[in-house]
């Protein structure tokens, strides 16, 4: 299986008031951290959606294997940013592992874990499980693809794997309930 590993970090951050791609932890920005969670697992490529000051934003991933595409429709919602993800993806790619930068948690394993069941079950999507749902990071299998591409404002990928429910494989995650959206957060994760 051949899969593209797709960060969506193009947002401007309104409920933080400063982008969050680049608050700080453990030394590293969330952003940067979430790249080296991708380049760390077994992606084939690792994409990083930018958009909100994305130079600023591009020089923290120097040195790591990402390729970095800009969404000048980022101010038009997560929708804009899948949707440029998904045309930007390898035609070689079977499977899209969506995830964002603000999962404080995020590992490498984990990535790695919904890797292996994409591989048992190529045809589903699989999702992180947390706080009674199913989220990211998750892979779509290629035949999803065309649903990403509808997605619009700030739909987001879980419009998809409420559609297909029924044959979606979750895998658990309670860290994925801790992610950093307002100052509140930042004070109480990181």
């Amino acid at each position: 299986m051949n899969i593209t590993a797709v960060i969506l970090a193009a947002g401007g951050s309104s409920r933080l008031g400063r982008p969050k791609q680049l608050v700080q932890f453990q030394g590293r920005s969330l952003l940067r951290r979430a790249a080296e969670a991708a380049c760390s697992s077994r992606a084939d490529e690792v994409l990083t959606v930018l958009g909100h000051d994305a130079p600023g934003m591009r020089s923290d991933l120097d040195g790591l294997r990402v390729r970095v595409v800009e969404n000048p429709l980022w101010r038009d919602g997560i929708g804009s940013s899948i949707r440029h993800a998904i045309t930007s993806i390898s035609p070689a790619s079977d499977g899209a592992l969506l995830m964002v930068c603000d999962q404080v948690r995020l590992t490498a394993g984990h990535l790695n874990a919904l890797i292996d069941a994409f591989g048992r079950t190529p045809d589903r999507p699989v999702a992180s499980a947390y706080s009674g749902s199913a989220g990211v990071p998750a892979i779509f299998p290629r035949a999803l693809f065309g649903e990403l591409l509808l997605l619009k404002g700030d739909r987001g990928a879980k419009t998809v794997l409420l559609a297909h429910a029924e044959e979606l494989v979750t895998l658990p995650w309670p860290d994925g309930t801790l992610d950093v959206d307002t100052a509140g957060d930042v004070s109480a994760h990181l």
